[in-house]
C-alpha cells in the first residue's frame, strides 16, 4: 500500500485539515506572480522604456510571471494608433529582451497592448486615458488594479500626479490598488525633494508610492545581506576593528552622449552618489534587521543614513572633474566641453568623489570612499571593504614586498560575483608572500541567469512588495547628507579639474586619498 493510501485510510490525507504545501507562502517551489493588473508608462518614447522597461515586461511575461489579463498601456504625443505601439514594444524586446523570443507568449501579451496620444496638460488626453483603463478592466479582467510608470523629467511629475488625480486615475475604491513609480533623481537637494515628496504624497500615500533606484534590484547588491548575514565567516570582522576603510565606486566608460541637455546642471554627485551609492553604503554597514520584510530593512537603512557624517575639509575630503578628450577604448573621444547641447562654461562635474564616516560603535573611524564617473577607465560597480593589516607580521620586509591589504569586493556589475583577495606563500624554498585572489561568479556558480533589475523591480510594484524602494525619509536624508558638499562647489570660483577620457579621474581625487596614505582600487 502506497504512503498516499495510508493517508487516505487514515483520513489524514483527505479530512479538512489537509494543506497543500505548494499553497505555503515559504514554499519556493512556484514564484509569485502578479495578480490581475496593468501598467501604464508615461514617456513611453524615452530610451528607458524602449531599452528596459518593455523588454523587461517581456521577460516576466515569458517566465510567467505576468497574469493572462496583463495590459500596457503608452502615454505620449506621437500620433500613434495601438498597432503602432506594438510594432515599437516588438522592435524593442526583439533588440534588448533577456530571454528568448517565443511568438505565442508574444501574441497574448501584444492583445493588452493600448497608446493613449496627448501631452501632460492635456485634460481631454487623461481623460481618454482613464477611459481605457476602465475599458480594460472591463475587456482584460484587470480589476482596476493600474500602476503608472513615470518615465519622464521630474519637472514633469508634478503636473503627472495632478492629471492622475483630476481625472480620478489614481483613485483607489475596496480592493483596487493604484501604484505610482517615479524614476530618480528624486528632486534637486532637500527642499526641492521634500516638496515633490509632498506633491506626490497628496495624490498617492506613501504606501502606493515606489521610487525606482534600478540598483537595489540587481542581485549582488541583495546578495551584500546574504553575504553578511547568511555567514559567520564576515559578520565578526564587519567593523571598525578590523575594517581599514571602504570604496564604493560606480564608473561608466560612456560620455554623455544625447544626454547632454538632461546632464547639465544635474552632475555625477545628483546623478549617482545621492541615490545609488548611499543606498550601497546603507546596505553595506547597516545592523543585522530581525527580518527581511520591507518595514524592517527600511528601519535599519533609516538608522544608517541618519548616522552618515560628510568628513571634511571638504577641499581636501571630495574631488570633482570633467573629462576631456582622449583615447578610450582604441578610439578617439570628444571632451565635455565639445560634447553637442552642452554648455562649454558649465561647471557641471561628469566626475565626484566623497568622503564619509558612519557615526555608530561599529563603524566609528572608517572612511567611505564614494566615487563616480564617465569616460573613466572601463564599466564597473563594486563595494571593496578594505581591511586592516595584520598587527605583526613574523616576515623579514623581504618577504613581503608584493603583500597588499586583504579585501573583499563585490561586484555589483558586470561580472556580478565577489572577490576575495589575501596573501599566499609564493611556491619555492622561501618565504615569499604575495596577494592572490579568490574569485565566485554569478554567472558560473549557478544554472540560473540572473533576471535584469528591472524585471525584478517592476514585479515587486505589480506585487506591491515594497521593500527595494527608498521612502521618503531615505530620499530626504540622502540630500541632507549631500547638500553640504554640492552648496561648497558651488561656492568655488574655479570649475571642476580636467582628466583625461579613459583614465580614473582627476588628480584631486588621487590626492584625497593619498594624504591619509591611502590609494584608490583599480577595478
Amino acid at each position: 500500500m502506497s504512503a498516499n493510501t495510508d493517508l487516505l485510510v487514515s483520513g489524514e490525507l483527505g479530512s479538512n485539515n489537509w494543506v497543500n504545501p505548494l499553497r505555503d507562502p515559504r514554499d519556493k517551489r512556484l514564484p509569485r506572480i502578479a495578480g490581475p493588473c496593468g501598467l501604464v508608462i508615461f514617456g513611453v518614447t524615452g530610451d528607458l522604456s524602449r531599452k528596459k522597461l518593455m523588454p523587461a515586461i517581456y521577460d516576466l511575461a515569458n517566465r510567467g510571471l505576468l497574469p493572462p489579463g496583463f495590459a500596457l498601456v503608452g502615454f505620449a504625443r506621437r500620433d500613434w494608433a495601438d498597432e503602432d505601439f506594438g510594432a515599437v514594444v516588438h522592435d524593442a524586446v526583439k533588440a534588448h529582451s533577456r530571454t528568448p523570443f517565443r511568438q505565442e507568449v508574444w501574441e497574448k501579451l501584444a492583445q493588452g497592448f493600448r497608446f493613449v496620444q496627448g501631452s501632460f496638460a492635456d485634460d481631454d488626453a487623461f481623460d481618454r486615458l482613464e477611459q481605457t483603463v476602465a475599458d480594460l478592466d472591463r475587456v482584460r479582467g484587470t480589476n482596476g488594479n493600474h500602476a503608472f510608470y513615470l518615465s519622464i523629467p521630474p519637472s514633469a511629475f508634478p503636473v503627472v500626479c495632478k492629471q492622475l488625480a483630476r481625472s480620478g486615475l489614481s483613485a483607489q475604491h475596496g480592493e483596487q490598488w493604484r501604484r505610482v513609480v517615479i524614476e530618480k533623481p528624486f528632486g534637486h537637494d532637500l527642499r526641492s525633494a521634500i516638496e515633490l515628496n509632498t506633491i506626490v504624497n497628496e495624490v498617492f500615500p506613501e504606501e502606493s508610492v515606489f521610487r525606482i533606484d534600478h540598483y537595489l534590484g540587481k542581485e549582488t547588491v541583495q546578495n551584500v545581506l546574504a553575504l553578511r548575514f547568511a555567514n559567520q565567516l564576515f559578520e565578526p570582522i564587519w567593523n571598525s576593528h578590523y575594517v581599514d576603510h571602504v570604496q564604493i565606486t560606480m564608473a561608466e566608460d560612456i560620455g554623455l552622449g544625447g544626454r547632454a541637455g538632461y546632464y547639465d546642471g544635474i552632475g555625477a554627485a545628483r546623478d549617482v552618489i545621492q541615490n545609488h551609492l548611499l543606498q550601497l553604503l546603507a546596505f553595506t554597514t547597516m545592523e543585522e534587521p530581525t527580518s527581511f520584510s520591507s518595514d524592517e530593512l527600511r528601519t535599519e537603512k533609516i538608522k544608517v543614513l541618519n548616522a552618515v557624517k560628510l568628513i571634511g575639509p571638504f577641499s581636501e575630503t571630495t574631488a570633482r572633474g570633467q573629462y576631456t578628450g582622449g583615447w578610450q577604448g582604441g578610439q578617439l573621444v570628444r571632451g565635455l566641453k565639445e560634447e553637442e547641447g552642452f554648455d562649454p562654461s558649465s561647471k557641471t562635474e561628469t566626475f565626484a568623489a566623497i568622503t564619509c564616516g558612519v557615526d555608530t560603535r561599529r563603524w566609528a573611524g572608517v572612511p567611505f570612499y564614494l566615487r563616480t564617473g564617465k569616460r573613466l577607465g572601463r564599466r564597473v560597480t563594486e563595494i571593496a571593504v578594505i581591511f586592516k593589516r595584520a598587527p605583526h607580521l613574523p616576515f623579514d620586509s623581504t618577504m613581503t614586498e608584493e603583500l597588499g591589504q586583504n579585501a573583499l569586493v563585490v561586484r555589483v556589475q558586470p561580472d556580478e560575483g565577489v572577490t576575495m583577495r589575501f596573501g599566499s606563500k609564493v611556491p619555492g624554498s622561501q618565504m615569499e608572500v604575495r596577494d592572490v585572489t579568490m574569485d565566485f561568479g554569478y554567472g558560473t556558480a549557478f544554472t540560473e541567469a540572473s533576471p535584469e533589475a528591472y524585471e525584478r523591480l517592476i514585479l515587486d510594484v505589480l506585487l506591491g512588495e515594497p521593500s527595494l524602494f527608498p521612502v521618503n525619509r531615505e530620499v530626504e536624508l540622502a540630500w541632507r547628507i549631500l547638500d553640504p558638499v554640492l552648496d561648497h562647489w558651488a561656492a568655488q570660483e574655479e570649475g571642476p579639474d580636467p582628466y583625461h577620457a579613459g583614465s580614473w579621474g582627476p588628480e584631486s581625487a588621487n590626492r584625497m586619498l593619498a594624504r591619509t596614505g591611502r590609494v584608490w582600487r583599480r577595478p
